[in-house]
This record gives C-alpha cells, sequence and structure tokens, in this order.
C-alpha cells in the first residue's frame, strides 16, 4: 500500500520516535509503514489519518 506518512511527518519536523510515540507504536513500526513492509491496521490506520487531520484515501491509496 502506498502512502504519504514520511511526507506528512516531515512536513510537522516530527522524528519517527515522535510520530510513534503519538500513537503509541514503536519506531520500527513507523519506520515499516513508510517504507511501504507494513500495512498499519485499520485502527491504526484511521489514527493515523485523525492525527493528520486527512481522510484516510488521501494518506493511504492501494498501489
Amino acid at each position: 500500500m502506498k502512502n504519504i506518512v514520511r511526507e506528512l511527518r516531515t512536513q510537522r519536523e516530527w522524528s519517527q520516535a515522535h510520530l510513534a510515540d503519538l500513537l503509541e507504536v514503536s519506531r520500527q513500526t513507523v519506520n515499516a509503514i513508510e517504507t511501504g513492509r507494513y500495512d498499519p491496521s485499520l485502527p491504526l490506520a484511521f489514527s493515523i489519518a485523525k492525527l493528520f487531520q486527512l481522510p484516510i484515501e488521501k494518506i493511504f491509496q492501494a498501489q
């Protein structure tokens, strides 16, 4: 699944660790999502969308 999590995070000048803390996941999970090695669960995807105040479809797109 393609996503723009890295772009959204860097626009806010957040580290992966900071985003991970906000989402209550590990930094490794954030890295895996950003690199496309891990597709987040629906609850986590909705948490990411809520945090960035964007519709989930703007953040995640099927490849």
